[in-house]
């Protein structure tokens, strides 16, 4: 052994033994991992209770155990091990030199995190968006997001699954399947809705089975499953974080963003993934003036509803079914928004709602269409090898393998309707001019003209109002139905509002403590 090689290898052995005394010591008997939060876990690496090695290990034990059944995780990553030492490693040279800081205690750095499998990482997991036909596809580089992640000292435990081709691919297809991860199962009731398209990664972190995942949204991806998994999701600005990397459908609606159990989770994940990236500059550009100097940690105020102003749309979304106890359970938290300073505007409308939510007519689905299939040739060029170069190619091993993808069962009818179009063209620019109507004399003149900080839904019904506009929103747990399935409530802002939605969402949270951990019911 050289010289040079000394520290390292002491820096190794000193971690060998401090594990080997953590595994005994009844200080770690104390400390409970399951539902920890990124604070607690920082805590408890400060403290000596626990090591990034043994919470990693902690994971793929709940994962060899609870995925089998809910099956929220694709792929495991098999240096996630070998990540987790390096970092244990580190934090020995690190508690040397830094001071203990509110910023570090909410730092990603040795937590690991899932990332949706259509989020790419340039190493030995896969990136196919849960499809037979990426299996094997090599990415350049990581995705804009997990360089952030890396740099931060994240540990990548995995690819989630998803519904296939983030539910771009079949009109018939449940919430939740595809043809690698197969079917997710919400882990509240097991015969109810993920939602989706990430529904592994609200899955896997409603069970236990990570602390932190990332997903994506184009219209609901992020915000529904948080919904139906009791957890929170927050579905950026578009462009605040970069979508380089990341298999597209639409560069004018994509966006990623975190799903964790609690809001400070999120706000730390999102703290760390946000900001320019070469890779996709000219969206990440524009959306850098929103980025607040000295980040988002600042928002999570227990005070955080004193004096906002709150739209309350009951039309149409607060309409539950008859004998539904979800009249009374918003009723109940619209009293605690007022109780703790929230100023609410209720029964707001907005005017063009029927508009703006019909797939068809609104303009998004013609437009959505077109940008898909510019988007995903583009991705799959650009990919170092794939088995598949263009949609076509998709489409044709979908055809190919219809048993392995279930092609009868489920068709591939969005896929062939985008394989139809023709680039951007008259019909398109149309259906454009008509969705950026749609947002300026609707969500934006309602916002603006009742001075709101935020409006409030039930669930997930107002996610396309926020899509097809690029705006942020946040899904906090709210309670559940009479079956037991969670619902969550959305709060919704302008581009740039992330600040003030999220001390909404952490002082709505804070003051009703809704969520507990899954039940697993049939």
């Amino acid at each position: 052994m050289s010289r040079s090689s000394y520290p390292h290898y002491y820096a190794k052995l000193v971690t060998s033994l401090l594990i080997i005394v953590l595994l005994s010591s009844p200080a770690l008997n104390s400390f409970s991992i399951k539902e920890a939060t990124v604070y607690e876990l920082q805590l408890a690496f400060r403290k000596n209770e626990l090591t990034s090695t043994q919470l990693v290990e902690f994971y793929l034990k709940e994962i060899e155990k609870l995925n089998p059944l809910l099956k929220g995780i694709i792929e495991v990553n098999p240096d996630a091990l070998s990540q987790a030492n390096e970092v244990d490693i580190e934090r020995i040279s690190m508690k040397k030199k830094k001071k203990v800081t509110i910023a570090s205690l909410y730092s990603l750095h040795g937590i690991p995190i899932l990332l949706k499998d259509n989020i790419a990482t340039k190493d030995k997991l896969n990136t196919t968006a849960g499809s037979f036909a990426l299996l094997n596809s090599v990415v350049a580089k990581d995705a804009g997001v997990v360089k952030k992640l890396r740099n931060g000292g994240a540990i990548i435990l995995g690819k989630a699954s998803l519904s296939e081709w983030a539910n771009f691919r079949s009109l018939n297809a449940p919430n939740g399947w595809s043809g690698r991860g197969g079917q997710g199962k919400n882990p509240y009731v097991l015969s109810a809705d993920t939602c989706g398209s990430s529904s592994g990664s609200a899955i896997s972190v409603a069970a236990n089975m990570v602390a932190v995942s990332v997903g994506t949204e184009t219209d609901g991806s992020i915000i529904c499953p948080s919904s139906f998994n009791g957890v929170v999701g927050i579905k950026p600005t578009v462009g605040l974080t970069s979508r380089a990397g990341v298999i597209p459908i639409s560069p004018r609606q994509d966006t990623i963003g975190p799903i964790c159990r609690t809001v400070a989770d999120a706000v730390s994940v999102l703290n760390t993934i946000v900001g320019f990236d070469p890779d996709d500059s000219q969206a990440t550009m524009e959306a850098s003036k929103y980025i607040p100097s000295g980040g988002y940690l600042q928002f999570l105020k227990v005070d955080g509803l004193k004096g906002k102003r709150l739209g309350i749309l009951r039309n149409p979304f607060f309409r539950f079914s008859n004998g539904s106890n979800l009249n009374l359970v918003f009723d109940k938290h619209l009293k605690t928004l007022k109780r703790h300073g929230a100023i609410l505007i209720d029964n707001l409308e907005i005017t063009n709602i029927g508009q703006i939510l019909n797939f068809s007519s609104s303009g998004e689905e013609v437009a959505l269409l077109a940008e898909f299939k510019l988007s995903i040739n583009a991705y799959l060029k650009a990919l170092v090898s794939s088995p598949v170069r263009s949609l076509s190619d998709a489409i044709n091993f979908n055809q190919n393998n219809a048993d392995l993808e279930m092609i009868k069962e489920f068709g591939q009818v969005i896929f062939l309707a985008a394989q139809a179009t023709n680039g951007i063209g008259e019909i398109e620019d149309n259906a454009l001019a008509s969705l950026a109507l749609l947002n300026k004399e609707g969500f934006e003149k309602t916002m603006n003209d009742n001075k709101l900080d935020a409006v409030v839904t039930p669930g997930f019904n107002a996610a396309t109002i926020l899509a097809i506009g690029g705006y942020p929103g946040i899904s906090v747990p709210a309670g559940f139905d009479n079956e037991g399935v969670p619902i969550g409530i959305l709060f919704g802002g302008l581009k740039g509002f992330e600040p003030r939605l999220i001390e909404i969402a952490y002082g709505f949270e804070q003051a009703t403590k809704v969520r507990i951990p899954p039940s697993f019911k049939p």
